[in-house]
């Protein structure tokens, strides 16, 4: 498997598993402690992104500020989603039991495979994402929920973004809830708390 990884199995081989993905310059221990806030009781995947822009991880290139590299976006969307599938055979998981915490350019790689595959997500956490794609088909996305995160004061992700994603992703059937601050792109504690009681309410089972 070619991403620097942690798996930590859960409560039960049956426990879902958070796909942890950290904005630029984080590493896979970032989201841990979001992770023991959203469901203790799960399995956690944290991936590292294997790009690398002036030294900082991230999950996919970008030409500037906002501009992503749509070709090595594509790219690394398959490959993590390639990885997602060897994981779950490597660690004995269920691979329809994936969901994604993804924060900033995590979000975006998470919403991502939300734009290219079906199934590829049983439900998803994005936290100050923007939209990865425009103008194109989205698979069905078929009653999967989705949590957003926002920030509506946001310097780097606009609050259109979040509204246009909303949009888009309820256009593909997905269930999606957005919620709103005003703490810039910071992620909050209060944020990382609603996206809690929306987990407990939307996709624990």
């Amino acid at each position: 498997m070619q991403l620097n990884h942690i798996f930590k199995e859960g409560k039960s081989k049956d426990a879902p598993v958070l796909l942890l993905l950290h904005g630029t310059g984080g590493t896979e221990q970032d989201l841990l402690p979001v992770a023991q806030m959203i469901d203790s009781d799960a399995s956690v995947l944290s991936v590292r992104g294997n790009v690398s822009e002036n030294g900082m991880p991230r999950f996919f290139k970008r030409l500037r500020e906002g501009v992503f590299d749509e070709e090595d976006l594509i790219e690394r969307t398959e490959e993590l989603n390639s990885f997602l599938s060897e994981a779950a055979k490597a660690y004995g998981f269920d691979r329809n039991k994936v969901i994604a915490v993804g924060y900033s350019n995590g979000a975006n790689i998470a919403g991502s495979l939300l734009f290219h595959y079906e199934n590829s997500l049983n439900a998803a956490l994005l936290f100050h994402p923007m939209v990865p794609r425009r103008g194109i088909q989205l698979p069905d996305q078929d009653g999967v929920p989705v949590f957003i995160g926002a920030g509506e004061n946001d310097p780097i992700c606009p609050a259109q973004e979040t509204v246009d994603l909303k949009e888009l992703l309820e256009g593909a059937n997905a269930n999606v809830t957005d919620h709103w601050e005003q703490m810039g792109h910071r992620l909050t504690e209060s944020e990382v708390k609603a996206g809690a009681s929306w987990y407990l309410e939307n996709v624990k089972q």
